[in-house]
């Protein structure tokens, strides 16, 4: 991690696999209804100006770009990063790669430094307007009938006396949360527990999660997990986003594969209902245009699990209840690339990194600053004080990577 440099740093690990790069060969920002295709198109362009050199020929090999894309059509910049260095390992192997004379390498590596001091302030929603919102949700919904089900989210400010240095935050997560995908791109770090979509050759797969518990005094994780199999609130919310997923993917897969029930997932901080969908690719389809990786990205998002049922009226309904501007948070994040391959996952339990270490600067010249975000899938009989405790638990991840708890 010291090998990195401290700005700029991009991100995408699980259980030691994966990739990190720096440096900024190609960039594209874009925001709108439209971001997903006109990011299509920049990167195929750009693929087909590469001459590439691939002894190894792994998925993630060769040219790469890092995306994070907005949640929202409106507002919202969603932006892809092409690094000039990329490191990556994939089963056992290792490899790095460069884009042009490969001279981006971390001047004078510096030791990670820890944030100091760590305070938090409300955001723009704070856990008080947050339990509102919720409130008035389930009003809705059951004097209405009008929505199934609405994710609704709040935010929180964190304000560190130290520079904040990125890698710290990726250090930390990365070492609890070893099963998640732990990514960084441009000042969104998290560490998230959700696969949107993975495309390598003709494959494609996708890792639902909706339905949650955390722990809590006297219950053992295998009570938790029997609790929440057991429960038709966790259970019908779960069955609204595999659905969601699998509606919108089949069109893409000559085969598709969702299990008809669902397993638990254990993290350090909460459980969740998972479902894991699987399908095989069409050669070729006259109604959904090629299977590009950003493509099918597009047609899912957003599932049931960050938006609602149905989604297009949640989407609506989340801008008025909420209040506030999501940007990056609860949108696709993840890498593609020159193949086909990649991996998009849905930027949960993550921060926007707004104040950082500034480079070559030591410790002590000004602090950070951190929007952490949190949410949870609302329904008909949902709890607004169970709902602002489940967030609460979502925002540990965050809280305790920058507060140093191991």
């Amino acid at each position: 991690m010291e090998l990195l440099p401290a700005d700029g740093v991009l991100s995408w690990v699980r259980d030691s696999s994966g990739l990190v790069g720096w440096g900024c060969a190609a960039r594209l920002d874009v925001s709108g209804r439209d971001r997903f295709s006109q990011a299509d198109a920049w990167w195929r362009e750009l693929c087909h100006q590469f001459e590439v050199e691939d002894s190894v020929g792994l998925p993630g090999c060769g040219p790469v770009a890092f995306a994070s894309l907005a949640f929202a059509d409106e507002p919202g910049d969603s932006v892809l990063i092409v690094p000039e260095v990329i490191i990556g390992q994939r089963d056992g192997v290792r490899w790095i790669t460069t884009i042009g004379d490969g001279s981006a390498e971390p001047q004078q590596p510096e030791p990670v430094h820890p944030p100091g001091t760590v305070s938090y302030s409300d955001g723009q929603l704070s856990a008080t307007g947050y339990r509102q919102s919720v409130a008035e949700a389930v009003r809705r919904m059951r004097e209405t009938g009008d929505l199934d089900k609405i994710v609704l989210s709040h935010d929180l400010l964190a304000s560190t006396s130290e520079p904040l240095d990125t890698r710290y935050l990726l250090h930390n997560l990365a070492a609890r949360y070893p099963t998640c995908w732990t990514f960084a791109v441009d000042g969104l770090v998290g560490a998230t527990p959700e696969l949107l979509l993975e495309r390598m050759g003709y494959e494609v797969r996708s890792r639902v999660l909706a339905g949650t518990v955390w722990p809590r005094g006297g219950h053992t994780a295998e009570q938790l997990a029997a609790e929440l199999l057991a429960s038709a609130k966790n259970r019908s919310e779960h069955a609204y986003a595999a659905e969601s997923l699998a509606v919108r993917l089949r069109p893409f897969c000559s085969d598709l594969t969702v299990p008809d029930e669902p397993e638990v997932i254990r993290l350090r901080n909460v459980l969740h209902l998972a479902t894991n969908v699987e399908g095989k690719l069409s050669e070729s389809n006259a109604t959904t245009g090629p299977a590009t990786l950003l493509r099918m990205v597009a047609a899912v998002h957003p599932t049931a699990a960050v938006g609602g049922t149905p989604t297009d009226d949640a989407v609506l309904a989340i801008d008025e209840l909420e209040g506030m501007d999501r940007g990056r948070y609860a949108g696709p994040v993840g890498w593609l690339d020159g193949s086909g391959n990649g991996e998009f996952a849905i930027a949960l339990r993550c921060a926007q990194v707004e104040a950082t270490a500034t480079p070559g600067v030591g410790a002590g010249r000004g602090g950070g600053k951190v929007r952490l975000f949190a949410g949870c899938g609302i329904v008909p009989d949902s709890d607004p004080d169970l709902e602002v405790a489940e967030a609460e638990a979502k925002l540990l991840p965050i809280r305790e990577a920058l507060e140093g708890v191991r």
